[in-house]
């Protein structure tokens, strides 16, 4: 037996009237979605909750799955103390949930902090749940999201669906996370028009059960809708990875600013049309393959750098054939990898180091391949979904102010004392000088205030 279901639900302290006070009347809609969807997850008689939750322990490359055989909570951090909760941890689930995931290379258990203390993204949908359904009915199973990419986090979805159908156990999930924060200008973190722009494709997504619609959200996107639930609808939605899903759209309100969205879901049956994830990376080993046949000179030895290195541990021998400026001209070299769209690596040199620009390449294609603190090492499955760029850096200049900035046309070099940073022109998400000025000095680890800094200019040729 496999996810018999799983709800969408926000987890806004406000709608618990203890927390509320009356303004939980002002999103009454959700209210009634939410004792809605309660009591249909509560009618699948579910004996593990799987709870997705933004505000459990979140790490950027492991899933914190909360250990132990218990826990506890209380709305007090929202002036509701009365408001407590205790859950029962459903360990063997989590033991082998860890098992699966392992095999299946996915950075997730239970080692890190130990948060003895249930978080408001679990705490809310608890509270509704309770009305139907009692916890002594059910044992839970708590996890954070990560900042991995969304495949990983599907990938995930697909483990605790195997787990369930390993265990023979009736499971159900609970996929808690707000939408966007940014709808109002005077809400808490104002107005963005991207806000808008997610709430209206996540519902329309969600409401459809579209799930491979999921992965077309860019990061940078949802960076800038602000939203919370991304990640958790993506696990949910990886749960359901090859099963016929029944939808309902209950309900979309965003009256204090936040997006508040709730949908339920029940299994009906295999589909092998609905693998998504599969189909998603073929589509990703598709773009990849058709960008590796029109890659020039420069891209070709850094993808053939990487390559080699990740397959065997060794750095290629310098090939022949390239353009002679390769051999002969020496230059800073930046190397980019993308995967899903998402930065996986970049390591570059301001000024060259080495001989030539073919061997500023190699070089720093292995350190971003394998050597950005940033990332994990890239490992060897990933390789034919990579893409690459490589930026040949012009001679820096120095400039007196902002105005001689070009957020398109140059980068810029941040100095303070020993203290530099550097930003490539031309990148996905920044848009203007003063936010690629203020990434710098943030890279250089120079104050954002300070302002008596040295800058400087420099074009790039980008190779594709």
């Amino acid at each position: 037996m496999s996810v018999t279901g799983a709800v969408m639900v926000p987890h806004p302290p406000v709608i618990i009237p203890a927390v509320g006070r009356g303004r939980e009347k002002e999103i009454q809609k959700t209210v009634d979605a939410y004792d809605r969807a309660m009591e249909l997850l509560a009618s699948w008689k579910p004996e593990t909750i799987v709870v997705t939750s933004p505000h459990s322990i979140m790490y950027a490359d492991y899933f914190h799955i909360s250990p132990g055989a218990s826990a506890s909570g209380d709305l007090s951090a929202f002036g509701a103390p009365q408001e407590a909760f205790a859950v029962r941890y459903d360990t063997d689930f989590v033991r082998l949930l860890t098992e699966e995931a392992e095999k299946n290379n996915i950075p997730a258990g239970t080692m890190g902090e130990r948060d003895k203390n249930l978080d408001h993204g679990t705490m809310v949908p608890l509270w509704f749940l309770r009305k139907y359904y009692p916890e002594d009915n059910y044992k839970l199973v708590r996890i954070g999201l990560s900042g991995l990419p969304f495949s990983v986090h599907y990938k995930l979805g697909q483990c605790i669906s195997k787990t369930a159908e390993l265990m023979g156990k009736r499971t159900a999930v609970i996929a808690s996370g707000d939408l966007s924060h940014k709808l109002k200008e005077d809400g808490p973190y104002g107005f963005i028009k991207e806000g808008l722009e997610y709430d209206e494709r996540i519902m329309e997504v969600m409401g459809k059960a579209d799930f491979g619609e999921l992965f077309n959200f860019s990061e940078d996107f949802c960076e800038r809708a602000a939203e919370c639930g991304h990640r958790s609808f993506v696990i949910m939605a990886g749960a359901f990875d090859g099963i016929s899903v029944r939808p309902e759209r209950l309900s979309h309100e965003g009256t204090f600013g936040v997006g508040y969205g709730i949908c339920t879901f029940e299994a009906a049956g295999r589909d092998n049309e609905r693998h998504f994830l599969d189909k998603y990376e073929d589509e990703l080993r598709r773009e990849a393959s058709l960008g590796a046949v029109n890659e020039d000179p420069y891209v070709r030895l850094a993808r053939k750098t990487v390559e080699t290195y990740i397959k065997t541990g060794s750095k290629p021998d310098m090939p022949k054939g390239l353009p002679d400026e390769m051999y002969l001209r020496r230059a800073g070299v930046f190397v980019s990898i993308k995967e899903e769209g998402r930065l996986r690596g970049c390591i570059g040199t301001i000024a060259p180091v080495r001989e030539s620009i073919a061997e500023e390449i190699m070089e720093n294609a292995i350190s971003a391949a394998a050597h950005d603190p940033r990332f994990a090492p890239i490992r060897p499955w990933e390789l034919d979904k990579l893409i690459y760029s490589v930026d040949v850096l012009g001679k820096p200049e120095e400039i007196s102010s902002m105005a001689e900035l070009d957020v398109k046309r140059y980068g810029v070099i941040v100095s303070r004392g020993f203290k530099r940073g550097l930003l490539l022109p031309d990148l996905e998400g920044v848009d203007s000088v003063e936010e690629q000025v203020a990434i710098a000095k943030r890279k250089a680890g120079i104050p954002a205030y300070e302002n008596d800094v040295k800058l400087q200019r420099f074009e790039v040729i980008r190779h594709h």
